[in-house]
């Protein structure tokens, strides 16, 4: 009898927040369009911006151009550049300030003379490092270094070097690496830190707008009390409401990675996305299973927390004020398996939150440690449930439920 009347509560909340807009928007539209439509505009608009800079026309100054005339001509041959002459060296500033020009180059007075006497010769390169992306730099290091090599080039013809002898002039010793990690294990470490923090984001959104209509929502219409009068244990009805937040973050999270699948599927290689198909693509079906059932104690910590604030807000607004601070908190713990050389250990495995986004990354890399990943799970549900307990107790508080 009370199983079908917690089965009543749970389908007349179920009921009233799918005729929620926000709801349907966060829960499922969100996850299964939007994101997939943002990463996809994201990559697309870098791929873009690079391009852009890489064949970007750049105006540049030249001063002390008759020392160095081999690379004053290499230079003006190179696609993409455009000289613009300026009065004096004390006006690079202020046009590299004003964009009339990109950069500026100084060949010193001695530079024909050092270069004749065997010894390093240098050039000014004067460029704004604040607004301009490494692609102007390398841009130009490309043009002097390759006029060093046509140096280097004429010193080793001068001296009679062979091949081997210039290779060992250039690099005395070569390091030859030989990685032991598969194609797998190399590009999971890379970019394995990227889907937890999707799903993790995900499965917040998606159960935060429905938990402030089953707290605060049920207050501000007067409904809170006629469900606390109906015959149900207070417990029963916590329990309705937590099922309802940890249904809808899970489903959030698994819309998410289908959607991502289908998106890789049929758009990969045009969204550049090659690399993250591969991982998802050399995933068994135990792996991708348990990557599934990892998110179900995160779902319920997420909905534990996220009823609590609720039920303590005192109207609708109030608990939005609630969920700023709370998802900037569960982005620490997901940021910090992101740091350098933090890795899954035992140490960490004990670490909520964060144990299960260094989890995942094993998983998509392939070198989990099934012992450790149940420890990491046993004591995640452990959380989850003293959480929902929590919760139950907060619930039961009259101070709580009806505060002035």
């Amino acid at each position: 009898m009370r199983m079908h009347k917690l089965w009543t509560v749970l389908r007349k909340e179920l009921l009233e927040l799918s005729r929620d807009r926000r709801t349907l928007i966060f829960t499922i539209l969100m996850p299964t369009l939007i994101m997939p439509v943002l990463m996809a505009a994201f990559g697309f608009a870098t791929a873009m911006m690079m391009k852009k800079a890489q064949d970007e026309e750049l105006s540049y100054a030249l001063f002390g151009a008759e020392h160095a005339p081999a690379l004053v001509q290499r230079l003006a041959q190179t696609k993409g550049f455009r000289r613009v002459e300026l009065d004096s060296q004390e006006a690079i500033r202020p046009a590299i300030k004003d964009e009339r020009i990109r950069f500026a180059l100084v060949i010193p007075a001695d530079f024909q003379g050092t270069v004749l006497a065997r010894r390093q010769a240098a050039v000014e390169f004067h460029y704004n490092s604040a607004v301009s992306i490494k692609l102007l730099e390398k841009r130009v290091k490309d043009i002097v270094g390759g006029y060093g090599t046509e140096l280097r080039q004429g010193l080793y013809s001068e001296l009679g070097l062979k091949a081997e002898q210039q290779a060992f002039a250039e690099t005395p010793v070569r390091l030859v690496e030989r990685s032991t990690a598969d194609e797998r294990e190399d590009l999971g470490e890379k970019l394995g830190g990227l889907l937890p923090y999707i799903l993790f984001f995900v499965c917040l959104t998606g159960a935060m707008y429905p938990a402030i209509d089953l707290g605060a929502g049920e207050k501000e219409r007067g409904t809170l009390e006629t469900l606390l009068l109906a015959p149900l244990p207070r417990g029963q009805l916590v329990l309705a409401k937590f099922s309802v937040l940890f249904l809808s973050g899970l489903t959030a999270a698994l819309l998410s990675v289908t959607s991502l699948g289908l998106w890789l599927v049929f758009f990969g290689q045009a969204m550049a996305v090659g690399v993250l198909q591969k991982i998802l693509g050399s995933l068994g079906l135990i792996d991708f299973l348990l990557l599934v059932l990892m998110l179900a104690p995160l779902a319920a910590i997420y909905a534990s927390l996220l009823l609590s604030l609720s039920i303590y807000a005192k109207s609708f607004k109030e608990a939005q004020s609630y969920m700023s601070p709370l998802v900037m908190l569960m982005i620490v713990p997901i940021v910090a398996s992101l740091l350098p050389g933090v890795e899954l250990n035992w140490a960490w495995a004990l670490v909520p939150i964060t144990n299960i986004a260094l989890a995942m990354k094993e998983l998509l890399k392939g070198t989990v440690d099934y012992a450790m990943l149940a420890v990491i799970l046993g004591s995640t549900t452990v959380l989850a449930g003293a959480l929902l307990a929590f919760c139950r107790w907060w619930f039961s508080r009259e101070e709580v439920l009806f505060r002035s």
